[in-house]
C-alpha cells in the first residue's frame, strides 16, 4: 500500500507537465510553422489549389537567380574567410599580447555584436561613401572632379561591411578558448628557442580549431541571411538571396516567385545550421574525450 501510495502522485504530475508544454508549442506553431506552411503551400501552388515544382523549374532556370545565388555564396564565404582571419589575429594579439586597454576592448565586443548591422553601413557610407568624408578630402586635397575611392558601392564594400560587423562572432569563442591555455605551454617554449609563428602553430592554432570552425559556421550562416548592409549599401550589381526576396515581394508583387526563393533560402540556412550545430557537438565530444 506504501507503493502505491508513493507512486500516485508521479502519476497525477504527468497531465501537469503536457498542460505546460502546449502554450509554447501553439505559440510556436503561430509564430513559425504556420507562416513558413503558407510560404510553401505558396510556392507550391501559386495562385491556384494544384501542387505543382514547375515554378521552382523556372526559378532555378533563370538567370537572375543564379547570380544571387552566386553573390550571396561568392560574399558569405569571403566575409567568413575575412573574420576568421581578422577574428584570429586580433585575439592573438589581445589575449597574448598585453598592451593598455586590452581588457576593456575584450569587454567591448561584446556589446559590439548587440549594435544593428546597419549602423556599421551608415559609419562606412559617411567615411568611404561618394560624399564621404575621404572622398572629399582627397579631391579637395589632389583637384578631382569625380570620387577617387568608389569600392564600397561593390561586392568588396559589401564583404568589409559584414566583416566588420561579424568578426566578434568569432573573437568571443576564440577569447574563452584561449584563456583555457597555460601560459607555462607558451613560456617553456619560448625558453626552447620556439618562434612566434611556431609557438602560434603549434600550441595556439590547435588550441583554437574548435571555436575557429565554430564561429565560422556561424558567421556563414549570418552572412548568407544578410539583408540590412546589403540594403542600406545599395550597390546595384549585387544582388542577394534576402534582397532578390525583397525585389519580387515588394517592388514587383510577384509572391509566388519570392516564396520559392524563401524557400530555397530557408533550405539553405536550416543546412548551414545543421552543420553549425554538428560541428559544435563533435568538437565538444572531443574536447569531453568520447571520440
Amino acid at each position: 500500500m506504501a507503493d502505491i501510495a508513493l507512486r500516485l502522485p508521479v502519476a497525477d504530475e504527468r497531465p501537469a507537465v503536457n498542460s505546460w508544454i502546449a502554450p509554447p508549442l501553439l505559440i510556436l506553431a503561430a509564430l513559425f510553422f504556420f507562416p513558413l506552411a503558407l510560404i510553401v503551400r505558396q510556392a507550391l501552388t501559386g495562385d491556384g489549389d494544384v501542387l505543382s515544382i514547375a515554378k521552382f523549374a523556372s526559378v532555378f532556370a533563370s538567370r537572375e537567380f543564379h547570380h544571387a545565388l552566386g553573390n550571396t555564396l561568392t560574399i558569405a564565404l569571403a566575409a567568413t574567410a575575412g573574420c576568421l582571419v581578422l577574428g584570429f589575429v586580433l585575439s592573438v594579439l589581445i589575449a597574448f599580447t598585453p598592451f593598455p586597454g586590452s581588457r576593456v576592448i575584450a569587454r567591448m565586443i561584446d556589446t559590439f555584436i548587440a549594435l544593428p548591422t546597419f549602423l556599421v553601413a551608415l559609419a562606412f557610407t559617411f567615411i568611404y561613401g561618394s560624399a564621404g568624408m575621404l572622398n572629399e578630402s582627397l579631391k579637395a586635397l589632389l583637384h578631382l572632379d569625380l570620387p577617387p575611392v568608389d569600392f564600397l558601392y561593390s561586392q568588396w564594400g559589401v564583404m568589409l561591411s559584414e566583416v566588420t560587423v561579424y568578426t566578434p562572432f568569432v573573437m568571443r569563442p576564440l577569447l574563452a578558448a584561449f584563456s583555457l591555455i597555460e601560459p607555462a605551454q607558451i613560456e617553456v617554449a619560448a625558453s626552447l628557442g620556439a618562434r612566434p609563428l611556431r609557438i602560434v602553430s603549434r600550441i595556439i592554432l590547435p588550441a583554437a580549431l574548435p571555436a575557429l570552425v565554430a564561429g565560422g559556421s556561424l558567421c556563414l550562416l549570418l552572412t548568407v541571411n544578410e539583408f540590412g548592409i546589403v540594403l542600406f549599401i545599395g550597390a546595384k550589381d549585387v544582388i542577394t538571396l534576402p534582397l532578390l526576396i525583397y525585389d519580387k515581394a515588394i517592388q514587383q508583387f510577384d509572391y509566388t516567385t519570392a516564396c520559392v526563393i524563401a524557400v530555397v533560402n530557408v533550405a539553405l540556412s536550416i543546412a548551414l545550421y545543421s552543420l553549425y550545430r554538428f560541428v559544435v557537438a563533435y568538437f565538444g565530444s572531443r574536447r569531453a574525450g568520447l571520440v
